[in-house]
């Protein structure tokens, strides 16, 4: 009796075992993130994600969890970019999440702001906000380094100037409608101050 009821015991926990692997999802494949980096990313991210076209985003270093999002929202189009739409049409979950993983495993390469007359306002705005309409700092989301909190809040730090101040215009505008809190934050900001943090951004680190 006292070794069927061990062997039952046995049985429940290794069955338990094997039910607690089956759901454990499976571990992103840098190897398949790579290669799809490179066939189909490379054109315009440069094949690891570095500093290509300031038009496009730096990926390296960037939070997995936010590039799979990103990559998902694209494919829902939540968030509005033919051409990313048409690239990411025929990937399936575990590719985006394989791609996001490769460039999330890089070491981003560190940024410089090219206007230094407005260095000051942006990290002014960057740090402490807007106080008189209201705009919170950023550094209260994406950390006072710019490093961002998974999978919610982007890295930003050694972003492309040209690429932040697009995607805050586009926020503002309404075009870019995937992040509500961004587009109430960019509603509130000027011309002038959306380049001076976004110049402001690309120098940190």
């Amino acid at each position: 009796m006292k070794n069927a009821a061990l062997l039952l015991t046995g049985l429940f926990l290794a069955a338990a075992a094997h039910a607690n692997e089956a759901k454990a999802p499976a571990k992103p494949d840098l190897a398949k993130g790579q290669a799809l980096s490179t066939q189909v990313c490379g054109a315009c991210h440069t094949a690891d994600g570095s500093r290509g076209s300031p038009a496009n985003p730096i990926l390296q270093g960037q939070h997995a969890e936010y590039l799979s999002k990103q990559l998902e929202d694209f494919k829902a189009n939540k968030r509005a970019n033919p051409v990313m739409s048409g690239m990411v049409a025929p990937l399936s979950q575990e590719d985006m999440k394989n791609v996001a993983a490769f460039y999330a495993s890089k070491q981003a390469k560190p940024g410089f702001a090219k206007n230094k007359d407005m260095v000051a306002l942006g990290e002014k705005i960057y740090r402490g906000g807007i106080a008189d309409r209201n705009i919170p700092s950023c550094a209260g989301c994406h950390s006072p380094t710019g490093a961002g909190m998974p999978a919610q809040y982007p890295r930003l730090a050694g972003q492309h100037s040209d690429y932040t101040e697009a995607q805050l215009n586009a926020f503002r505008a309404g075009s870019r409608a995937n992040s509500a809190q961004m587009t109430a934050v960019a509603a509130k900001m000027n011309d002038r101050e959306i380049k001076a943090v976004s110049d402001y951004i690309a120098g940190l680190r």
